[in-house]
Formats: C-alpha cells, structure tokens, sequence
C-alpha cells in the first residue's frame, strides 16, 4: 500500500488549516476538531456532551466560520415546538408561504438537546438522517453540507428528555469535552477579550476560497466533495473490515452491556475509520485508526445493565472490553 501523494491530502490538510484559523479564539480543542473534520468528510453528526463553560458552542462556531459555512444556533428549550426548528407556512402579501426555520444551514448547533420533548427531537432526526424536513406535508431539501452539532450537559437531568437509542445512533460521534489540563486553561486567560467575549472570534476567516464576493458556501460543498471523495477511496482490507465488525459484535456479548451497538455503528465505525486513516496523511485503514475511533463512534450507542453503572462501569470501558477481546490482525 502507498501513502497518498501531497495532492490527495484533503482531510489532513483541511484539518491542519481548521486548527490554524480557529487558534486565535480556541485552544485544547484537538479531538474536537478532529470530529468535527471525520463528521463533516462522511456525512455524519456530532453529539459533544460536558459541563457547562467548555467552550462546546464556542468550538462549533468558530469551526463554522472557518469553514465558511452558513451556522445557526438553536438553543433547545422544552416549550420548543417542530415548527420552530424545521420552518412554518405564514400569510405574505395574501397568499401562504413558507418561512424556512434554522434546521435550513450548513451548521447546525442543537444546544441541550436533551432539553426539548421527543415531538421536537424527532423533527431534528429527520433532518439528520434523510437530510429534508416535512411542513405542511411537503418536503424540502436541506443545504449541503448539513451538519448537526448537538449539545448536552451530562450532570443536570432534571426537566430533560433523554435521547432516545434511536436518535443517539444517528450521530457519528459522540465526544465527551471534559476539564483542559491546566497549561492549557491558563492559555484561555491569555486570549484577547472584550469583557467576557472573545474579540478574535469576528477575526476569524474562511480556508476556503470564496466563489463570488462574500459568499463561501459553494466552496464549502466542493471542499465537502472533495473530502468525501477521499475518504472513500481509502482502502480498508478484509482483515481490518473482518477486525472492525468483530468489535462492533463484542459488544453485544459483554456482561456489562445489556443493548450493544447495531449494525449501522459498524458502517459508522468503518467510516470514521477510513477518515482517520486520511487525517493521519495515509489512504489505507490500519487497526490503529479503528482503536482510536472506536470509543467516540460506540460509547453513545450502548446501553448498560443497571449493575454495571452501579458499579461505576462506563460506556468506554465496554468499548475497551470489546477492543481487548478481539486479536489485532497482523
């Protein structure tokens, strides 16, 4: 197998300029980004889960301005209803037309997502997994690329509304944002403010090139072409293919786990993979790049007997239980 030639690297050198263009406002957000880029390369979703005042918003939108791309914040809420996500029919000089809600962007931030009732939440996976809505029984398309970038707070349960198995196996990842080390939260004081505010944010320009003056979004669905031409022509062997389906399946078997992770967490998992695979500058999967998915790819996707949580047992550590179990392909 042979490394990609210089000229192939899109996804690692889209990654590369993400990090640049976003470093003036974010910092310790690798493995954020990192999602961001796979997500954004295959189509899929972004679930980041932790405590409040880690910069999850923060990161989703200067990733969104970076890119060029159009981004909408939604602030979920449990009075929310489907119209206000998805768009509403108004009267407009006398004759019905539809006003399009916020779902209709390039980037979607979902914040506490958790916190609007299973009525709206539907709406939303609609959107993420058929890539249109339905009002008033008519369909329409959403731009491309759409990417959902969905929030949830991981201590506070009360008056929330957990999602259900069948919505958190439409994200791709989900990407658990804990406390930065300590070097690097000192590194956030030294970032320029405007009282609370980060002044660089507005400073923040697009990697891609504009196709008309002010306007990046047609350059942003080349970039994602591009990105998602790549990635699919990353090899993936029998052994690997063969290395990753047998951990997805290990999951089901674990003591601990009483709902392992469904067949789609396999398509999910091998397309991180070959993503990976091209962040790290080559065009063929190895089962390093399956390991260092597999836990953001999996851990939203099983569900736990109640014993093992007692016993403080977590997604992650089943998901280390099932890479354990199965021998790595030589």
């Amino acid at each position: 197998m042979t490394d990609p030639t210089p000229e192939t690297l899109v996804v690692a050198d889209t990654r590369a300029r993400l990090g640049r263009a976003v470093t003036p406002v974010v910092v310790g957000a690798d493995h954020v980004l990192d999602a961001f880029v796979i997500a954004l390369a295959v189509g899929g979703h972004v679930l980041l889960e932790g405590v409040p005042g880690t910069a999850k918003t923060l990161v989703a939108d200067a990733a969104a301005r970076a890119l060029g791309a159009r981004f909408r914040r939604v602030q979920f809420t449990p009075d929310m209803l489907p119209s206000d996500l998805t768009g509403t029919m108004t009267m407009r000089d006398g004759e019905l037309a539809f006003r399009p809600g916020p779902v209709f962007t390039n980037v979607l931030l979902a914040d506490e997502i958790n916190r609007t009732p299973p009525k709206t939440q539907s709406a939303l996976l609609e959107a993420m997994g058929e890539g249109q809505v339905t009002v008033d029984g008519t369909t329409r398309r959403l731009a491309a690329p759409f990417l959902v970038v969905a929030t949830q707070n991981p201590i506070e349960y009360e008056g929330t509304y957990p999602l259900p198995e069948a919505q958190l196996d439409r994200f791709l990842v989900k990407v658990e944002v804990g406390y930065p080390p300590a070097e690097v939260e000192r590194s956030m004081l030294d970032l320029r403010r405007s009282g609370l505010a980060p002044t660089a944010l507005g400073e923040v320009r697009p990697i891609v090139a504009a196709e008309a003056a002010g306007e990046t979004v047609g350059a942003v669905a080349d970039l994602t072409t591009a990105l998602r031409a790549e990635v699919d022509a990353t090899t993936l062997t029998d052994e690997v293919a063969d290395y990753l389906l047998a951990i997805v399946r290990t999951t089901r078997n674990l003591p601990a786990v009483e709902v392992g992770a469904s067949p789609r967490a396999a398509v999910h998992l091998m397309a991180a993979s070959r993503a990976a695979a091209r962040l790290a500058g080559r065009a063929y999967v190895s089962p390093d790049d399956v390991v260092g998915v597999a836990p953001m790819v999996l851990r939203h996707r099983l569900v736990l007997r109640p014993e093992a949580e007692l016993e403080r047992f977590r997604p992650d550590d089943a998901v280390a239980a099932a890479i354990a179990a199965v021998p790595v392909p030589r």
